[in-house]
């Protein structure tokens, strides 16, 4: 039995939540496994409401369940920042939930924007450090509203925080990309043993202080405990260009929290967009959470048209950090076979030629007749 909190939060966030659960509870139906759904109204709603984000019990109330399935949060009535802040970033920093996963994949059927370009050429996996870098709110103002006003943020890393990110990339590439769907590896690297690659994107050449302690860990750590591993190095500027012009030389990536934020929405482009992308923050000793990656779309709440793609993905992905693997390939094997089947027609709203129940139906029964 594992206990799931269920945020669904706001605008669309409810619709497309309802059909991963829609989906979880065929995967029960068919292999056994059993979850109990407690639901949170945490977001807007409650907020615009009662004037609270958060009720002081949420971090300890979180803590007793196995995983968090998250919805969106984002409400056009209240000003932005202080959902995301005050839920989000509460809820991953209060349960150190140092690790952003995105996996970065195109599915048979999905469209990319990138031209010759197919699902053999786009698998790889980004790892964020999730607790550090700008977000953790170092900083102020001083002449505050004034011609002379001063903002500064200030980048923080501590050496802890940016090894157990690495190390979890490295364990990430050695044990979770088997057997291998990166064709990278030449011949010359097979031969020296090498059966996966890892790179790290940052900025050494500007960012001389925070990226100069994250490379000096990464090849510290690899060169010890994972030599197996093939290390290469982008400069962020860098990865984004080659992400459009080469993604199938991507195997996993690791990099800083806000470095993280921006190339993984580019990687959710490159894989068919925000209808098809999911993500998980993830405490590998604690409680994670998965959600799909785009916003609430208030402007399209209850009409029913709105792509649960992402979040039935981000239900798979729960499935596998929970240690089922079986039941998270039956997941994803059913969103393939929704794909490949041709009645959804886009990922984009309005185009999908399916409503949000219909597509949460479909890949349902695709669970129930695997």
């Amino acid at each position: 039995m594992y206990k799931i909190a269920v945020l669904p939060g706001d605008g669309t966030g409810p619709e497309v939540v309802r059909e991963g659960l829609k989906v979880l509870e065929a995967v029960s139906a068919k292999t056994g496994l059993k979850f109990d759904f407690t639901h949170f109204d945490f977001g807007g709603d409650r907020y615009l409401a009662t004037g609270e984000v958060l009720p002081d019990s949420a971090v300890e109330d979180m803590k007793q369940f196995d995983s968090i399935y998250l919805g969106a949060i984002g409400h056009p009535d209240v000003k932005p920042g202080v959902l995301e802040k005050g839920i989000l970033l509460a809820l991953r920093f209060a349960l150190d939930q140092y690790i952003n996963l995105r996996p970065v994949k195109l599915y048979p059927n999905v469209e990319t924007p990138l031209r010759g370009k197919g699902p053999e050429h786009i698998d790889f996996v980004a790892v964020r450090e999730n607790t550090e870098d700008l977000y953790c709110g170092m900083g102020g103002f001083a002449h505050k509203g004034t011609k002379d006003e001063v903002a500064v943020q200030s980048s923080m890393y501590t050496r802890m925080g940016v090894e157990r990110a690495l190390r979890y990339a490295f364990e990430y590439a050695k044990n979770n990309r088997s057997p291998r769907p990166w064709k990278g590896l030449k011949q010359e690297d097979v031969d020296k043993g090498i059966t996966g690659q890892l790179t790290l994107v940052g900025k050494t050449n500007v960012l001389t202080y925070v990226y100069d302690l994250w490379e000096r860990a990464f090849h510290e750590i690899g060169e010890a405990d994972y030599p197996e591993i093939k290390r290469q190095y982008n400069h962020v500027d860098a990865c984004c260009m080659w992400f459009v012009k080469s993604p199938e030389w991507y195997d996993v990536i690791v990099t800083g929290n806000m470095f993280g934020d921006i190339i993984t929405d580019l990687g959710a482009m490159i894989q068919g967009g925000m209808g098809i992308a999911a993500g998980g923050n993830i405490n590998p000793e604690g409680v994670s959470m998965f959600e799909p990656i785009g916003g609430s779309a208030p402007k399209y709440t209850g009409m029913n048209v709105i792509n649960p793609l992402a979040a039935i993905c981000a239900a798979q992905m729960m499935l596998s950090v929970l240690g089922e693997q079986r039941a998270a390939d039956i997941v994803e094997n059913a969103v393939v076979a929704a794909l490949e089947s041709g009645k959804i027609k886009s990922m984009s709203v309005g185009k999908i030629g399916l409503s949000t129940s219909e597509i949460g139906d479909l890949v349902a029964q695709n669970v129930a007749d695997a």
